[in-house]
């Protein structure tokens, strides 16, 4: 291999590169989502042993929502880091493809499309936990609050 061939591939890799980067934020921010949702279904689950009546229903609610979302956000992360993954076998064969002076383009454009896709599903799957995040609130908050009187 010619050291312009390796340069050549480099410069392709860096654009995989960034995209790894900007899901990895992702990445961090929806494991952050799951450890508050696991810290707060924790706390709720302590009140639940003492609660009665409304109280009892309330956290019920919220719990079965809490649960929802900890499923979401799991998916969601686990689509993200498949993009990861895909973006990973892109690199690969990139310096595959230089080293070996073989032509695999329809496989990066695939593993690109599939890296895609995987992304726009984590996406899709993080807009849903933040509704569902909102469902929640509605159930925590006093329906004073929830539902102001309308003059």
């Amino acid at each position: 291999m010619v050291l312009s061939d390796l340069v050549s591939t480099l410069q392709l890799s860096i654009g995989p590169v960034i995209l790894i980067s900007g899901v990895g934020l992702i990445i961090l921010s929806l494991t952050n989502r799951f450890g508050r949702i696991i810290d707060r279904t924790r706390q709720l689950s302590v009140e639940y042993r003492s609660a009665s009546g409304a109280d009892l229903h309330r956290i019920l609610s919220e719990l079965k929502i809490l649960t929802i979302r900890a499923k979401v956000i799991r998916g969601s992360n686990f689509m993200a880091v498949l993009s990861v993954l895909f973006v990973s076998f892109i690199i690969i064969g990139l310096f595959w493809s230089a080293l070996f002076k073989i032509n695999i383009g329809y496989l990066i454009v695939a593993l690109f499309i599939a890296s895609i896709i995987s992304l726009i599903w984590a996406l899709f799957l993080f807009i849903y936990d933040l509704e569902l995040s909102l469902k929640a609130l509605w159930i925590e908050l006093p329906d004073s609050i929830a539902k102001p009187d309308k003059k």
